[in-house]
């Protein structure tokens, strides 16, 4: 911030809210638009040692129109952009140039890479995933918390590109989309884990766990190990339990008592379920364990472990419901944090403790009013 632009930049048409960070060799620029109602949320990367545009590809949520933004440069690898006089839970973005994300992903494209993150207010719970055999109770453990604790848990809807069969509700069992468009979003890291299975592709989205957690709820994701192995190497922050039955004989019983499947189908499933048991023992791979022996014990100790690790979500400042970055302010920054000066005082935006980020949230800010 503060260089003198390139020569290029003169000849063009001055453009309305736009941004400029430098960095190295680099010029981002944010933003622009004639229309002063309303901004551009372009993003464009200028290469001054070649002076040209790069070919440019933007991953994660992008940033809601505003009137006004401004942009402040953090370690070298994101630009923090503040909105003007937008609501609490959209003024706060990230523009990743250059994280572990960033660096993965040009490397895989071979070509230059920017990423959008929210910021949000707090931690906000960890979602939980738990995986298990088929057979072992996971579905009836994860079925008692959601009735029990209704406004407490929410259940990532995962997508598939099989038919809806009949009743089946998009949005709601599933979300049904077309089998190019998954591969795109899977290769562009829109999804946290996907397979295929009998020729169709299922998987969960970076955007359905932030959707729960957008909510206010602590998201459930019930996947099978190797999307787990998935989901550990992403970025999402989550804790990770493996439901095992007390052995495999008593999974075999419970998997002729339900009647649904014929002996094809339990005997591939018993192969299956092996290969899991194993991989469940990985080191690294699940948090807990639990041995579903007897289901309300297990349900009791599935209880008791949550509560445990839980991140309860503190209720942000008061102040922060209402809270607009005023039109009228100015900025300054002191290591970690984000001095807003205003006409009714000043706030600290504190980004000592950030997690997670693009293609998902960044979480962990904190906001407060000093006197």
């Amino acid at each position: 911030m503060g260089e003198e632009a390139p020569e290029c930049f003169l000849d063009l048409k001055p453009q309305t809210n736009q941004s400029f960070t430098f960095i190295g060799d680099k010029i981002y620029a944010v933003g622009g638009s004639e229309d002063t109602t309303n901004i551009s949320t372009s993003i464009k990367v200028f290469d001054r040692l070649t002076s040209t545009w790069l070919d440019l590809t933007v991953f994660g949520t992008k940033l809601t129109p505003s009137k006004s933004h401004e942009a402040i440069l953090l370690n070298n690898d994101r630009i923090l952009i503040l909105e003007t006089e937008s609501s609490p839970d959209n003024c706060i973005w990230f523009l990743e140039v250059d994280t572990p994300f960033v660096k993965q992903t040009r490397k895989l494209l071979g070509n230059e890479v920017v990423a959008w993150s929210k910021g949000v207010i707090g931690d906000g719970p960890k979602p939980i995933v738990i995986s298990g055999p088929s057979g072992v109770g996971k579905g009836t453990l994860i079925a008692k918390l959601m009735i029990e604790f209704p406004s407490t848990f929410g259940f990532s809807v995962s997508h598939t590109t099989r038919a809806p069969r009949e009743k089946e509700l998009n949005g709601v069992h599933y979300h049904f989309t077309e089998r190019s468009k998954m591969e795109k979003d899977i290769q562009d890291g829109k999804f946290l884990e996907s397979a295929l299975v009998h020729g169709n592709l299922y998987g969960t989205s970076i955007e359905a766990v932030e959707t729960v957690s957008d909510d206010e709820k602590r998201c459930i994701l019930d996947i099978d190990v190797q999307g787990a192995s998935q989901v550990r190497a992403s970025s999402l922050e989550a804790i990770f339990i493996f439901i095992r039955p007390p052995s495999l004989e008593e999974l075999e019983k419970r998997l002729r008592a339900r009647g649904t499947e014929n002996e094809q189908q339990i005997e591939k499933r018993l192969r299956n379920a092996k290969a899991e048991l194993a991989r469940g023992k990985s080191p690294g791979l699940f948090d807990h364990i639990l041995v579903n022996d007897d289901l309300e014990t297990c349900y009791q100790n599935l209880k008791t472990l949550l509560a445990l690790d839980e991140h309860t979500n503190a209720p942000s400042q008061q102040f922060m419901e209402n809270f607009k970055i005023p039109l009228s302010h100015s900025l300054s920054k002191v290591d970690s944090k984000i001095l807003i000066q205003s006409p009714s005082g000043m706030f600290v935006l504190d980004l000592s403790s950030l997690k997670g980020g693009a293609p998902g949230r960044t979480r962990g800010l904190r906001m407060y009013a000093t006197d």
